[in-house]
This record gives C-alpha cells, sequence and structure tokens, in this order.
C-alpha cells in the first residue's frame, strides 16, 4: 500500500511539470488553427494540479510551486520581450517617418521578427528540455530547482 501511495505521489508530482508542456502544445495547436489565444495556461495547467493534490501530498506541494515559479516567471520574461519589441517599433516606426526611410522601417522588423523566432524557438527548447527533465526529477523522488526563476511562490 504504501509502495503504491509513493508511486502516485511521484506521478503527480511529475505532472505537475508536463502539465505545462501539454498546455503550450495546445496553445500552439489553437494559434496554428488560427484562434489567437494568448492564455497563459502554462500556467494555469500546473496549477490545476497543485491546488488538485497539494495538500494530500508535500512532495507535490514543492513540484507544483517549482513548477508554477518556472512558468510564471518565463510569462513574465515573454512579456518584457514583448513590451521591448514593441518600443522598439515605435521608435524606429517614427524615426523612419521622420527621415522617410523606409528601408529602416523595414530593417527593423525584420530584424524583430528574426529575433522573436530565434528567441521563441530558445524558449521552447529550454522548456522541453527544463520540463522534462524535472520531471524525470520528480519521478525518482529527487529535488530539482528549475534555473533563471523568479520564486513567486515560496
Amino acid at each position: 500500500m504504501k509502495q503504491t501511495s509513493q508511486q502516485q505521489m511521484r506521478i503527480w508530482g511529475m505532472l505537475c511539470h508536463l502539465s505545462a508542456v501539454g498546455a503550450w502544445v495546445l496553445v500552439i495547436y489553437l494559434v496554428v488553427i488560427g484562434i489567437p489565444l494568448f492564455l497563459p495556461l502554462n500556467v494555469i495547467a500546473p496549477l490545476i494540479v497543485w491546488k488538485y493534490k497539494r495538500a494530500q501530498y508535500p512532495w507535490i506541494d514543492f513540484q507544483g510551486k517549482e513548477s508554477i515559479n518556472f512558468q510564471m516567471s518565463l510569462t513574465l520574461y515573454t512579456l518584457i520581450f514583448i513590451i521591448i519589441s514593441l518600443c522598439i517599433v515605435f521608435i524606429t516606426g517614427g524615426l523612419a517617418l521622420i527621415s522617410n526611410s523606409i528601408f529602416l522601417l523595414k530593417l527593423a522588423l525584420d530584424c524583430l521578427l528574426t529575433g522573436l523566432f530565434l528567441l521563441t524557438l530558445f524558449a521552447l527548447s529550454l522548456q522541453l528540455f527544463v520540463v522534462n527533465f524535472a520531471a524525470m526529477k520528480a519521478y525518482k523522488g529527487e529535488h530539482y530547482r528549475y534555473p533563471f526563476t523568479i520564486r513567486f511562490l515560496r
């Protein structure tokens, strides 16, 4: 009985991490089919697992907080990048209007699109690697702390 309880605890801890990847897959699928949806599903999915099971097992409480903190940090970093990108677009657009140079505007927008594509590719690759690593550690019963994470929940 104790063995199955421990295994269930580790599986739920692993699901705290993997639910975020599943949420990203859902968001990307919705965007591909034409539904422009940006809800922080990557935060909501682990939050549901964590809220549902955290009182039952302290291990899931730790794993859920760690997963939610990492996903909230990624979301915050994404929003900061979007704000910086918008500022660059507005500044470049203003300079292009003042100097009457469409080439400057086209160059800036091309650089931003390339940067956005590369940053998105990097963020998704990092997330896939780190989240899968954390899920494997959780299933083995080992502690893992995500890198570059702001600890919103303690």
